[in-house]
This record gives structure tokens, sequence and C-alpha cells, in this order.
């Protein structure tokens, strides 16, 4: 089986490519990257490509599957810029695999692609995966979605998988997290758990998270799966609200109303101090919490709870950790995300 993984050198992406690896069924794997890593991997070589432009037909002709992964949460200040991978990218590549006649699609979505809907209980695929209007990150992933949608239904024969993870974290991208999300300023010393004696959280949060490792593993079964189609839910336990996160962090939690997060995080966004525009603080608030039985079903169980991926990713926040590939590196300053 031939896989090719566009995308390979973020967060998500190294991790699938060594999910991946120690597939017996996957004979070779050809990891897709902007700029190509010095990595070694088994079974693995790399090519660099832009999805806008380079020659993806070419890269994905005699492939089993195709994993897309590559997506862009920075420059948040100029959305033509993100749209221009995101959604235009996107839908460039999904027409190259037709063109190859490439029979198997895995595609990274997100909760993000969710419309709004409960904290109070679990939904399944079936919520309208419409986006939260003011994110720009929801409202790509949801264009993305449609697309699929459309090619599903006009190519039946192309089995098309949509994962749709909560937040996903790991240590070795603990540098690339902060530099898209906290910015430059924000001190290292600040993730540390022991110096977060009170926990300023908006009322009524409450998230899901999953690690890396775990949802590489997600990625892995719907590659090699051949039931496998449609959108699949990843997240592991506990939701991370502020209960479950005062317990993590042996902090106390404080009830902030979410109108003053949004107008902070909006004010130091418009001023630069930090990266994270306010569709984000929406994102957060307005999602869905997922039920996770259909990916359950396929032979999937996490091996991290929510709140050893969230303390791993602390830890390396604090010790400046990061991954041999350009996205991921501490000294790095890529803008593109898995």
């Amino acid at each position: 089986m031939r896989v090719v993984v566009v995308g390979a050198t973020g967060n998500v992406g190294v991790r699938v490519v060594e999910a991946l690896g120690r597939r017996p069924e996957v004979d070779e794997i050809v990891g897709v990257a902007r700029r190509r890593p010095e990595l070694e991997l088994p079974k693995t070589h790399f090519e660099a490509a832009d999805i806008r432009h380079a020659d993806l037909v070419t890269l994905f002709r005699g492939a089993d599957a195709v994993v897309h992964l590559a997506w862009m949460i920075q420059p948040g200040h100029d959305e033509r810029i993100t749209a221009s991978t995101n959604v235009g990218g996107s839908r460039r590549l999904i027409q190259c695999v037709v063109e190859a006649g490439v029979p198997a699609l895995v595609y990274a979505s997100s909760v993000g692609t969710y419309a709004p809907g409960p904290k109070t209980e679990r939904v399944s695929e079936d919520w309208p995966a419409t986006g939260v209007e003011s994110s720009f990150y929801s409202r790509h992933k949801a264009a993305v979605e449609r697309e699929l949608q459309w090619r599903a239904e006009h190519h039946p024969d192309l089995r098309i998988v949509a994962l749709r993870p909560g937040l996903i974290f790991q240590r070795g991208a603990a540098s690339e997290i902060q530099r898209l999300f906290l910015g430059p300023i924000f001190p290292r010393a600040a993730a540390n758990p022991r110096l977060i004696p009170v926990l300023p959280l908006p009322r009524g949060f409450a998230v899901q998270a999953v690690h890396t490792e775990d949802v590489a593993e997600a990625y892995a079964l719907a590659v090699t799966r051949p039931q496998a189609r449609g959108a699949f839910n990843v997240a592991a336990e506990p939701v991370l609200d502020a209960r479950a996160l005062g317990e993590a962090l042996d902090a106390r939690p404080i009830a902030v109303p979410p109108r003053v997060v949004r107008a902070v995080t909006a004010a130091t966004f418009a001023a630069r101090l930090q990266p994270t525009e306010p569709g984000w603080v929406d994102l957060a608030l307005r999602t869905p919490l997922m039920a996770t039985d259909r990916i359950q079903a396929l032979g999937w169980a996490p091996r991290h709870t929510s709140v050893q991926a969230l303390r791993e990713l602390l830890a390396g926040i604090h010790e400046g950790a990061g991954t041999a590939t350009p996205p991921l590196h501490p000294a790095g300053r890529h803008a593109r995300a898995a």
C-alpha cells in the first residue's frame, strides 16, 4: 500500500507518518510539505510541494490513499492568505486526487467544522457541519467539508473520510503552538502549573482534547480500514471544563464573563500583542461536545487522557520543546499547522 501524506511535518503529520510506518500493510509513504525536513522515518521519503500550485497529480498517481493535513493558522490578520491554502489549496488537492485516480482520501477536519451546539450533551457526526461564522478557521473547515460532500455525491467510488478531532496536544508541538496561539512575548515560565494559582476561564468553557499519538492512530485506521467512510469524531476523556482544568493544574478556576474574554482577546489581537483572533474564543465557547462512538467502533481507543495530553503540552512549552521539522522546530517561524 502506497500512502501520500500532505502536511507531513506538522503536529499531526509527523505522528501520522510514524503510525502508518508501523502498519504492515503500508509499504511506502510519501511525506509532502512546503519544505523538505531533515528527518528519516521508516518506509518514508519526503517531497517539497505547495498545494496551491505544485504538480500534485504526479505526486498522487499510483497512491492507494492520500491524507490531507495541510492547513494554515496564521497570519490571522490576513484571511486572503490563509484561505488561499485552506480553501483554495484544499479544493485543488481534492481535484488532483480525482484526476490521479486515488481510491481513498482522508481529510483533517475538526470539531471546528460544527455549527454551534450543546456543552451539556454529546453530538454525533450528523450534527450540522456549517461552522461558527465569526471564526475564519471554522468557516474554512466547513467550506472544505462542503466540497467533500459534493465530491462524494459525484464520485461514489472515491472513499472519503473526514476526521473531526478536538484540540490536539503533544510535547513536540509546544513551540509551534506557542508561536501560533500565544506569541513571542508569552513567558514560558507561565506554562508551569506550579505557577498557576488561579485559572480565569470564560463562563461555560468546555472543550475536548486528544493526544497527537492517539489521533495519528485514528488516521492510520481511516487509511487502512476499507469500511471507513464519512465523518468521525475523535476525542479523549475527560472533557476539559473548569473543574477538570482546575484539578489538572491544581489551580482555582475563576469564571469570567465571555464578553470580557472576547473583548480582551480582540484588543490584544488588534494591537498585535498576541496572534489569536477573537473567533477562537467563539469557537471554544460555541462548538458542541462530541460523541466518539463511531471511531471507537472502528477499533480506536486513546492511550492518553486529555489531561495527560494537556500536561505534556504545558511541560513542552515551559521547556521550549519542539521537533526537528520546519513547522515544529523551536527556532522556526513557519505559519502552517496540521
